[in-house]
């Protein structure tokens, strides 16, 4: 459906932009919802939409050869997935998948790579966050290679929280385990060793996440790092 008052979008980048630079784009706002573990977008084939989301949290997952799976990426409202797009590819080398209910506005894949185009300021927004993602993508790989399953598990959880708001984040033992490249018993230790963090399961399927501070003082200088990096960069 489309939005009638595009300038009231839960998704920071595109309430950052002046109502004259988002009005080609707002004719072709669909708003959907973000079902948890739907595929919005499979490895190596066309990205036929891009995506805004203003509640929720999409995971960016590379399978290797052996069929296992890490995540690499986490997109939320301050951001969009379509980043290959804006680069001058049709395709990503990842996976895109709902990590987190809620909604998106989308875009058809060619509406946007010709507003780009033609539109220098929203390029210049987009190549920003290009950036910035860039930045995270880059250092979630340096965390998962150097640092221990406490520190990663720390980092994802504020990461996960910064994008859907609340105590509770919506993942199992198991699936976190895929996520993080870990076994599904070190994910387990992992989250007993944060119970000064006030972490805790909140139900099945999700984890209450207690003292905030104490959460960041757990987690590694990554977090710090890439939160920097998007602070800088974006509005």
């Amino acid at each position: 459906m489309a939005r009638k008052d595009s300038k009231h979008t839960g998704n920071r980048l595109l309430a950052s932009l002046s109502q004259k630079d988002l009005a080609p784009l707002a004719r072709h706002f669909e708003v959907v919802p973000l079902i948890l573990r739907e595929g919005l977008s499979k490895a190596g084939r066309a990205i036929p939409f891009a995506y805004f989301p203003e509640r929720g949290m999409i995971s960016l997952v590379q399978t290797l050869e052996d069929g296992a799976t890490i995540e690499v990426g986490l997109v939320g409202r301050e951001g969009f997935f379509g980043v290959p797009l804006i680069l001058g590819s049709r395709s990503s080398p990842v996976e895109a998948m709902v990590q987190g209910e809620g909604s998106a506005i989308r875009i058809p894949a060619e509406i946007l790579v010709a507003e780009v185009s033609r539109n220098e300021r929203l390029r210049g927004l987009l190549l920003r966050y290009t950036q910035a993602h860039l930045s995270q993508v880059t250092q979630t790989a340096a965390c998962n290679g150097r640092h221990g399953v406490r520190q990663r598990l720390a980092r994802w959880l504020l990461e996960a929280q910064d994008r859907l708001g609340g105590d509770t984040v919506p993942i199992s033992h198991e699936f976190l385990s895929f996520m993080l490249g870990c076994r599904r018993a070190g994910v387990s230790e992992g989250l007993a060793a944060l119970k000064d963090s006030g972490i805790a399961p909140a139900g099945r399927g999700a984890i209450h996440v207690g003292s905030r501070k104490s959460l960041e003082a757990a987690s590694c200088e990554c977090y710090r790092t890439t939160r920097a990096e998007f602070r800088r960069l974006l509005p």
